[in-house]
């Protein structure tokens, strides 16, 4: 080893020493962080730092290895040129930012997902506009870049003072010296890439410990490798004709009608003779958890006028989302479909002409519209709309040469008071719709409108003196949404397309998904609740059920037939047994009343048995059926997009 450092690989090792030492630090300050949210034993502690410590020599090693490789190849006469210091020196200071930038990036993305790096920071990377202002609204930009150069230029400092730099080149190292040393970093870093698995990392219960055993930069890699997971490839697998079986018999209504095909869930099912057909304005606000309301037990009263509606409504009082992202939300509310390994099928190719909510609003002679405060660009969200049987209304910051099957409206700058990253105020966004539906209205035209909030995400601000909290907090960002819904429905109550429309207000997904548990079933539940229906007594709707399951529960009570394939069902049906599904982008979950189904890669079944008042997982052998049902859900589902099956 002194050998080494006495060499011109002195930078190299004092590289991977100082991201080895770094790293350490930043697991310490992510460790105390989650510390504070639940207990970890000596044993879990001694395990993440030590797991931690492998991840982090092995990620190390990746970082430097074409540097290795350099090492190895240059001659002595060129490594001891003027050029050859300017180089290395230029390519060590960028390596030291890369790095400090990836820190300081983990220690935000913590703070917002309680995780390292996932599919969600590989996603945002796409999508820098937002991404940018986001953290540039959220955070003193120029004071933290300043920091990483500081920190920077102290590293090299002390590099520079401990002769590193100087030992380095004006060394005399002969190449078969080299050859060895170049190959002790070289071969574990490229057996690290190919054999160690991020997945590894997760071998307990406590989802922190797991999180903290990671690197971020490798976390990230693997990640980006594995944006979409095959079913068949990955996961426990019945026979197919068994597995539709199971589903098709669990999506038996007292009014449904199969089609008759082995592998499909097509369905008919019969309505009433007192069918109507209302306007629908759905308003999906983002992150609203159920503990921000007073209902579940919230204290703060930062929604008043959201526990008022809840009391006057059809209120879903024990729903749970089935993902962690807006697009997971977007998906299940419109497609009815338990959550598919991957990516969300709102980002995916292929998606286009599916049998969504909006086809059946469609085939009965309504207007669909998706309205986005910022650009839909984001997350496929204008593709998929504009090819699912929705118009588009959006702020439209790129212009892309796309095409949609729909309509697209730009949001206009007179029609905006309040912008921030993600889009304009929700009080704005609201006015578009108002204006439209009013358009629509003198025209005869029924409309069903999907509107997508934005106010509740960082960086939280919203317009000034609306409410008694100020911008730049997840709980101001919340009591400012509640207040502009309320101003929506106080506004639209004078409107006399009132009387005839129907107000759906539910979330997309949790404010936080991260607990002890790698699936935390409390992180899952949201508030939902129908509005002006006609006919229709207030009502507290205490079954758990899913967001899955709103449309066909909504158009039960209008009294509607139509054509499904649609996972969700109508929980008013008297043969309605409660179960939900939730995931994450490999964690697929089927719970059944208190029976627990976790499906994991590597074809890995796990199952407890849940206590919601504790919420506690307590591992428990569940009867074979169960699993086999969590697993003909999934598995169908994953076909039928695959095979193109969901088309209409």
């Amino acid at each position: 080893m002194n050998q080494i450092f006495k060499s011109r690989y002195s930078i190299l090792l004092s590289f991977v020493a100082y991201f080895i030492i770094l790293s350490f630090i930043i697991r310490s300050i992510l460790f105390i962080s989650a510390a504070q949210k639940v207990e970890f034993t000596f044993f879990e502690v001694l395990r993440f730092y030590f797991i931690g410590l492998l991840y982090d020599l092995g990620t190390g090693l990746i970082l430097t290895a074409f540097y290795s490789l350099y090492l190895l190849i240059i001659p002595n006469r060129f490594y001891q040129k003027k050029w050859n210091r300017i180089v290395s020196l230029a390519i060590f200071f960028i390596f030291l930012i890369i790095t400090l930038f990836s820190f300081f990036a983990e220690l935000t993305f913590w703070q917002e997902f309680e995780s390292r790096f996932n599919f969600i920071a590989v996603d945002y990377l796409i999508y820098t506009y937002e991404v940018i202002h986001n953290i540039n609204e959220s955070y003193p930009l120029p004071l933290l870049i300043g920091g990483m150069l500081l920190i920077a230029i102290g590293v090299t400092y002390i590099f520079h003072k401990f002769k590193i730099f100087n030992t380095s080149f004006t060394s005399q190292t002969r190449f078969k010296t080299r050859l060895v040393f170049s190959s002790l970093f070289i071969i574990p870093a490229i057996l690290f890439a190919l054999i160690v698995k991020n997945s590894w990392a997760e071998q307990g219960n406590n989802r922190y410990v797991n999180e903290l055993s990671k690197s971020g930069i490798y976390s990230f890699f693997a990640a980006f490798k594995n944006n979409e997971l095959n079913y068949h490839d990955f996961y426990s697998l019945i026979g197919n004709k068994d597995a539709f079986a199971l589903v098709k018999n669990e999506l038996t209504e007292s009014n449904t009608t199969f089609k008759n095909d082995s592998l499909s869930i097509l369905r008919n099912l019969k309505g009433t003779d007192s069918a109507y057909k209302p306007n629908v304005i759905m308003i999906t606000v983002e992150s609203l958890s159920a503990d921000f309301l007073a209902h579940y037990g919230n204290m703060q009263n930062i929604t008043p006028r959201l526990d008022s509606f809840a009391n006057n409504s059809v209120f879903f009082s024990n729903m749970y989302a089935t993902g962690t992202r807006t697009v997971r939300g977007m998906e299940a509310l419109t497609l009815g479909i338990p959550p598919t390994p991957g990516s969300s099928i709102v980002r995916r190719m292929d998606n286009e002409h599916l049998f969504t909510v909006g086809h059946v609003f469609k085939d009965k002679g309504y207007i669909n519209t998706f309205f986005y405060g910022g650009d839909g660009y984001f997350d496929n969200m204008n593709h998929f709309f504009g090819n699912n049987s929705y118009n588009i209304v959006d702020r439209g910051r790129k212009l892309l040469n796309e095409t949609y099957d729909g309509t697209r409206t730009l949001i206009p700058d007179n029609d905006v008071t309040f912008e921030n990253a993600w889009g304009i105020c929700d009080g704005d966004i609201f006015n578009v719709v108002i204006k439209d539906a009013d358009q629509k209205y003198k025209k005869g035209q029924l409309f069903n409108n999907f509107i997508m909030t934005t106010s509740n995400h960082r960086p939280y601000t919203f317009p000034n003196n609306k409410i008694d909290l100020a911008s730049g907090s997840r709980e101001g960002a919340v009591k400012y949404t509640d207040y502009a819904i309320g101003q929506f429905i106080d506004q639209i109550k004078t409107k006399p397309w009132f009387k005839n429309t129907v107000i759906i207000i539910v979330a997309d997904h949790c404010a936080s998904s991260a607990g002890k548990n790698e699936i935390d079933i409390s992180k899952y539940q949201i508030p939902c609740m129908i509005l002006n229906l006609k006919h229709t007594e207030k009502m507290k709707i205490s079954k758990m059920t899913s967001q899955i399951d709103l449309f066909p529960t909504l158009w039960s009570l209008l009294g509607w037939d139509y054509t499904s394939e649609f996972y969700g069902k109508n929980v008013l049906d008297k043969k309605y047994k409660p179960r939900v599904f939730l995931g994450t982008y490999q964690k697929l979950v089927y719970m059944k009343g208190d029976s627990l189904v976790i499906l994991s890669p590597q074809r890995k079944v796990d199952t407890y048995l849940y206590n919601k008042g504790k919420n506690e997982q307590k591992p428990f052998s569940l009867p074979k059926t169960i699993v086999n049902q969590g697993i003909a859900n999934y598995q169908t589902a994953f076909d039928l997009f695959k095979d193109g099956k969901l088309r209409y």
